[in-house]
């Protein structure tokens, strides 16, 4: 089952700012994530909280899955050093 991937618009805003090869790196790793999840228990977050996280290098993609909708939203990609910074329990 195919999911559709949606961007909050913070997140395009921020894709605006990255080289053209980290760009290129993140575009990959959310393509192959619309087509086949991973293992929800390797990409969950800790927390009382519904994001997962996977790496494209060295920035994370924060994002959440909504099953009933066939959706997977992608709410924050940043730089390992600062993404978890300031991140809600819900968005």
């Amino acid at each position: 089952m195919q999911y559709k991937v949606e961007f909050r618009p913070s997140v395009l805003k921020s894709m605006k700012h990255l080289l053209k090869r980290d760009l290129v790196r993140i575009k990959k790793r959310i393509n192959a994530l619309s087509g086949k999840l991973p293992a929800s228990n390797m990409t969950k977050m800790k927390g009382e909280n519904p994001f997962h996280k996977i790496r494209s290098g060295d920035y994370r993609i924060i994002y959440e899955i909504h099953d009933d909708r066939l959706v997977i939203l992608v709410l924050k990609i940043g730089h390992r050093k600062d993404v978890y910074k300031n991140l809600p329990a819900r968005w």
